[in-house]
């Protein structure tokens, strides 16, 4: 599809510049129809390509700018000479709508650095900063506006070139001149003082007294890419879970709209100099569930104590990285994790590892049988991605992905739940073919299979439900919304949103289920439903080494693990302890049969009670819960922030009032809030 589109543009083109040069008004005319139909589907259905064609200097603009430069070399080139004296005012009435396209093009760069604040937020009542909602999403897209705004222009002129008639193409050129006057004027209009969101200052200002009257006492910092905030989202809960005043601190804009639904209180602070405005605040303490390049730059300030809480372990080295030991303290789930920073010897010293267990894991449910005789087996298979230093055995996908599910679809009874990691194929691309080929097969068993679906009413149910964790979790925002939009419409939440939307979620995934055939196998990748309601759905786990295998087993479920390692059984389990209670599978999977059969049969499950000791190695004791550990622990660090404020403030003091002359310290750079130099 994508290189007849590339082909039929290439063709018009040319074909139009054969017209335009013989002149042959047929070919002219039946060549500029085909180019702009051509550029209707590119848009519609080749998405894709419109940043191919930008890439290689021929957007939009070049083209339709092409396509009229065609168009008018045609109309200059029919009939006589004195025709020139005719077209002439045509040519001149298109070059002045191509000046006003570039005009509000430069308008349109203005408003949007108007609109562009140096703080973003979400849940914070941000009227008093003067926002309005956004200008037209064809005022900002140059591509789209010359499209919409030249097409008048362009179908006059070809209604001139076929009936040798002026007056068509001067109407046309009228009503895309029109058009485009009053775009320029409503861009212009947002300009004026009255009509712009507040500056830079004053949001700066209104920021800090946001800050003084909240008064955050623990916030949530992340930074990462698109395809990461699972990484986030997975803390969320937890965190509105604790007393005092959570904050969540981002740097990346977009970041602000990956955050899943939450009622705390959500700040992007995309330079360094307004991020350092914290260190004035009564923030004590931020947790860290992802290490990133922009994390350096927030353990500058001095006044906030920062704990690693990780967002998921397991016995990858990235479960012990060195990056660690930058943090007051790192915050695991049990004494596995303790005992794996104690060997790997990266500076992470005993006294500043917490036990905490994991908080999240308590939305997910204990072991509750084997399935009913009859009953589907339900097995999730969730591998994690290749990784960044390209071992073998990071992921089960590409050596051993395509066997399991072959076995695992060839037991009549087994219902195949497929949740890939969101980042498998980021780096060995094989990953991502071997996850496309495990696609397919689950559709070819699917079809296979077929069987009875679910009524009507099911359907019907499922859709009442999402609409209704939709209207509650997103604020419906338009296509053309920004982000000073979307703070005016995020205001802070109202009482009790947060307890109707976990109760939006939980009705969401019971009727996500039911409206599911049984018999049917699923290939999961959205963010609904979530992994752990796929833990609950599940009689048996299958995944690679990664902290999905930790959290499993909260469930007290059975679980195997994919050896792709290279390593023989036993060195595999003495390598990677959180395999101490699973089934190990060869790549060839040839030990399915087995496993599953165990599965259906617990008295010929010799692993339950490895499981139980192994939880209690990864993940604590069940008491207290986590959630309270979790909580102690953020009241423990807040209380060490506050009393190394109270001995920096004493010291000041006492500094202050020593008489006699005293070395000042080297000013502060420019727009810096305190903490130490860069590089530090």
């Amino acid at each position: 599809m994508k290189l007849l589109v590339l082909g039929v543009l290439a063709a018009a083109f040319t074909a139009q510049a054969v017209g335009a040069l013989l002149p042959h008004v047929p070919l002219l005319l039946a060549a500029t129809a085909g180019s702009l139909a051509a550029e209707a589907v590119l848009y519609r259905w080749q998405r894709g390509m419109v940043s191919l064609f930008a890439k290689s200097h021929a957007d939009v603009t070049v083209r339709h700018v092409l396509r009229d430069l065609l168009l008018v070399v045609g109309l200059l080139r029919l009939g006589e000479q004195h025709r020139e004296t005719v077209y002439a005012p045509l040519v001149a009435a298109l070059l002045a709508f191509y000046g006003l396209h570039w005009a509000i093009q430069a308008v349109s760069v203005l408003v949007r650095h108007t609109r562009t604040l140096p703080v973003v937020t979400r849940n914070i009542d941000a009227s008093a900063l003067r926002l309005s909602p956004a200008p037209p999403l064809l005022l900002r897209r140059p591509g789209h506006r010359l499209a919409a705004f030249g097409l008048p222009a362009t179908a006059g002129l070809l209604a001139t070139a076929a009936a040798d008639a002026p007056v068509y193409g001067a109407a046309g050129l009228a009503l895309s001149l029109a058009m485009a006057l009053a775009g320029l004027g409503a861009l212009l209009l947002r300009l004026l003082p009255e009509r712009r969101p507040a500056g830079e200052q004053e949001v700066l200002d209104w920021f800090d007294a946001w800050l003084a009257e909240y008064r955050p006492t623990v916030g949530l910092y992340f930074s990462g890419g698109a395809s990461s905030a699972y990484q986030a989202n997975m803390w969320l809960e937890p965190l509105a879970r604790l007393e005092g005043r959570p904050v969540i601190v981002l740097r990346e804009r977009f970041m602000v709209q990956r955050i899943a639904a939450t009622d705390i209180p959500v700040v992007c602070l995309p330079k360094v100099s307004t991020l350092m405005r914290l260190e004035h605040s009564t923030l004590r303490v931020l947790l860290h569930p992802s290490n990133s390049g922009k994390t350096s730059q927030v353990l500058r300030i001095p006044t906030i104590k920062h704990a690693f809480v990780n967002h998921g372990e397991s016995d990858k080295l990235s479960s012990c990285n060195p990056y660690a030991k930058a943090y007051d303290e790192v915050w695991v789930a049990g004494p596995a994790a303790r005992e794996r920073y104690a060997l790997a010897e990266v500076g992470v010293e005993d006294k500043d590892v917490v036990e905490i267990g994991r908080p999240q894991l308590e939305a997910v449910r204990p072991y509750a049988g084997p399935p009913a005789p009859g009953a589907f087996t339900t097995v999730l298979y969730a591998p994690t991605w290749e990784g960044w230093d390209g071992h073998p055995g990071n992921t089960s996908v590409v050596e051993a992905g395509e066997n399991l599910v072959r076995a695992l679809l060839a037991d009549p009874r087994v219902r195949l739940l497929y949740k890939p990691h969101p980042l498998t194929g980021s780096v060995d691309p094989r990953a991502g073919a071997a996850d496309l080929r495990i696609r397919e097969l689950v559709r070819a068993a699917n079809r296979e299979r077929g069987g009875p679906r679910p009524g009507v009413s099911a359907a019907g149910e499922l859709t009442r439900r999402t609409t209704e964790l939709d209207r509650l979790t997103a604020a419906g925002f338009r296509s053309a919304a920004d982000q000073a939009e979307r703070m005016l419409r995020r205001p802070a939440p109202e009482p009790g949103r947060a307890g109707a939307v976990t109760r939006a979620a939980a009705a969401w995934e019971e009727a996500y289920w039911a409206s599911l055939p049984e018999w049917e196998h699923q290939v999961i990748t959205d963010a609904r439903p979530p992994l752990y309601a796929c833990f609950n759905r599940a009689d048996l786990l299958i995944s690679d080494v990664s902290s999905v295998i930790s959290d499993f087993l909260a469930s007290g479920k059975p679980y195997a693990v994919a050896n792709t390692s290279g390593l023989a059984e036993d060195g595999f389990r003495k390598s990677f302890p959180t395999v101490a209670a699973a089934t190990v599978l060869t790549p060839d999977a040839a030990g399915v049969p087995d496993l599953l059969d165990a599965v259906r049969h617990p008295e010929r499950d010799d692993l339950s009670e490895a499981r139980a000791a192994l939880a209690l190695r990864l993940l604590g004791p069940a008491e207290p819960p986590s959630q309270e550990r979790f909580a102690g622990a953020v009241r423990a660090l807040c209380a060490a922030a506050g009393e190394h404020r109270a001995r920096m403030a004493e010291r000041l003091a006492t500094d202050l009032a020593l008489p006699g002359p005293r070395q000042q310290p080297d000013p502060l750079p420019a727009g810096s809030h305190g903490g130490p130099p860069a590089g530090a």
